[in-house]
């Protein structure tokens, strides 16, 4: 058990690795709800009490009980239902799939700012769609949970941008992802009129999203920018808080390079130079570095 944790740990110290973040963060709460039901099934006969703390954490599109929980237009993303463990092991798999092509192409912070992007929009999709189309208010107090909407905005944000990517598929051989990406669209559209209406609608809002983030993306538009901002912010904050770390000064004995040497006239980079240099590597990959950058990065892995 002590191994799993520490790979856990070990998930969340390494930089640009959001796609194994956003694997283990929705393993981790499938695995505490599973042992709260459990505790509160066998021990105390009170199954009840967790449909009931679950129901603060699902997203309802009636207004009248979305305007006091409004953290749930991201929290459903991160619940599954429990039994079946059917509803978490597809979207894992989907999300670890379309997710390494994503922060292969765009980066670790764009793939977690395409998840919550997802999810917040699929959530509002759900909403307009129950509020506004009759055919939808007598489910109006349905519960939504489930990572699928967020899913879905990765498999087409991947679709749109490497349309003619393939996968190998067991027993039907090479398939371009876009052809998997209009299938799940298909299945999500029969969807939106059957019994599990809400998965559908926000499956359906969630592929818009990734969709037109992609093509925002190509002209310039970072849908993703204020996330960005926020979760600086809040960096900013904890760093201020934290004891400043103590720094040994000390003199290095010089080097000469030859002609031939890699990274000859770049010297090397301080803390917050790897720092700003990492940050860049997420949001928009190795490959938008600079020569001097890559330079200076390659020197910071020999100290």
């Amino acid at each position: 058990m002590s191994g799993i944790l520490d790979d856990f740990k070990d998930a969340f110290s390494k930089r640009n690795n959001g796609l194994i973040q956003l694997i283990w963060l929705n393993v981790a709460v499938y695995v505490v709800m599973l042992l709260v039901l459990i505790s509160l099934t066998i021990f105390f006969k009170k199954a009840e009490l967790f449909d009931n703390a679950l129901s603060y954490l699902s997203l309802t599109p009636s207004l009248g009980i979305f305007m006091y929980r409004p953290w749930t237009i991201l929290t459903y993303s991160f619940f599954h239902s429990v039994n079946p463990i059917a509803h978490l092991l597809p979207n894992m798999l989907m999300l670890y799939w379309f997710g390494a092509i994503i922060q292969e192409f765009l980066g670790s912070r764009r793939l977690i700012n395409l998840y919550i992007l997802g999810a917040i929009f699929g959530g509002v999709f759900a909403l307009l769609t129950f509020n506004f189309i009759p055919y939808y208010q007598t489910g109006i107090n349905t519960t939504i949970i489930g990572a699928s909407g967020s899913v879905m905005a990765i498999m087409f944000a991947a679709a749109t941008l490497a349309p003619d990517y393939t996968f190998f598929l067991f027993l039907i051989g090479p398939v371009r992802i876009k052809y998997i990406a209009f299938f799940f669209f298909l299945i999500s559209l029969a969807g939106a009129i059957g019994v599990n209406a809400g998965g559908g609608i926000v499956h359906l809002g969630g592929a818009l999203l990734g969709y037109l983030y992609v093509k925002q993306l190509q002209a310039g538009n970072d849908w993703g920018t204020p996330i960005d901002v926020t979760v600086d912010f809040f960096k900013r904050i904890i760093n201020r808080t934290e004891k400043p770390k103590i720094k040994v000064a000390y003199r290095q004995k010089e080097t000469s390079y030859n002609s031939t040497s890699v990274g000859v006239g770049v010297g090397y980079p301080d803390e917050d130079e790897v720092d700003a240099i990492l940050d860049k590597i997420s949001r928009s990959g190795y490959e938008s570095l600079t020569k001097e950058e890559k330079q200076k990065l390659f020197k910071a892995s020999q100290k």
